[in-house]
């Protein structure tokens, strides 16, 4: 996998891209969690497309996200790595909160991309079924509300740091922080992430996007994880309805992390774009 850093936006940001894979283009927009060099969902995906996932400022080395304020600056910031990559048409697809910002691009300028992918997708707000608020929960309680499996999530969430999956391992996991080393970096990390995603999905990630959603009238895979509990289904049935040409794949055995819990399902319902 190639790792290079470009300049964007007239020196607004400078941006870490991940590159991988070949045959048809395909524009990468990570979630929350962000990515990790030889990632292995990107390393997969790229056995289908030729992969480019860069990764938004505040995220691995990428700087500049206070010129990122709005969901705009988001959106724009997309169509700037584009540009500066020099693809053309390809296919864009987002994990969460970059599904928010996939379809934001798309219903900016549908006729940028050959098709649109919202893997579990932020973005829309349902009165009925509020989401929990991510920015609140301990570091424990994660795994069980991203993952089916939770014990699968304590091995991949944030980088390889272990949280455990109960209060007993977070003791544990707590005591690490007497490593001044390793409190500075888990900190920083975290802190970096959360101050770029915090811009869009906090207090709710709803910046009206449901009302700009009819404009993407580009062919539209929504893939969505049976047992989704930060964004249940009824999200994933609002996406299809908003859409104009859009299909609904629901993934068995997978929650909000689909793409790593069962990635080969996930990539089946993306070989649409091919």
């Amino acid at each position: 996998m190639k790792s290079y850093l470009i300049e964007t936006g007239n020196g607004r940001t400078q941006t870490r891209v991940l590159e991988t894979g070949a045959g048809p283009k395909l524009l990468y927009l990570h979630s929350a969690g962000g990515v990790v060099e030889n990632d292995p969902f990107l390393e997969a995906l790229g056995q289908n497309f030729h992969v480019y996932a860069p990764s938004l400022p505040g995220y691995l080395d990428s700087e500049g996200a206070d010129n990122l304020r709005t969901m705009l600056d988001f959106t724009l910031w997309g169509f700037d790595v584009m540009e500066v990559l020099g693809i053309e048409h390809p296919v864009v697809v987002g994990h969460s909160m970059g599904g928010m910002i996939a379809a934001e691009m798309a219903s900016l300028n549908p006729r940028a991309f050959k098709g649109l992918g919202l893997i579990s997708a932020a973005g829309l707000w349902l009165d009925d079924y509020p989401m929990p608020d991510i920015f609140a929960k301990l570091p424990f309680e994660l795994p069980d509300l991203l993952f089916s499996d939770p014990a699968l999530g304590t091995q991949i969430i944030s980088e390889g740091y272990d949280f455990g999956s109960n209060q007993d391992e977070l003791v544990s996991f707590m005591t690490r922080f007497q490593d001044e080393t390793f409190l500075q970096d888990f900190l920083i990390k975290n802190a970096r992430r959360m101050g770029t995603a915090g811009k869009i999905l906090f207090p709710i990630p709803e910046r009206g996007l449901a009302e700009r959603l009819y404009r993407a009238t580009l062919p539209t895979v929504i893939v969505w994880g049976d047992s989704d509990k930060l964004m249940p289904m009824p999200y994933a049935e609002a996406f299809q309805r908003l859409l104009p040409h859009a299909e609904l794949v629901t993934i068995a055995g997978a929650a909000h992390m689909a793409p790593y819990e069962q990635t080969g399902e996930v990539l089946s319902a993306l070989g649409r774009f091919h």
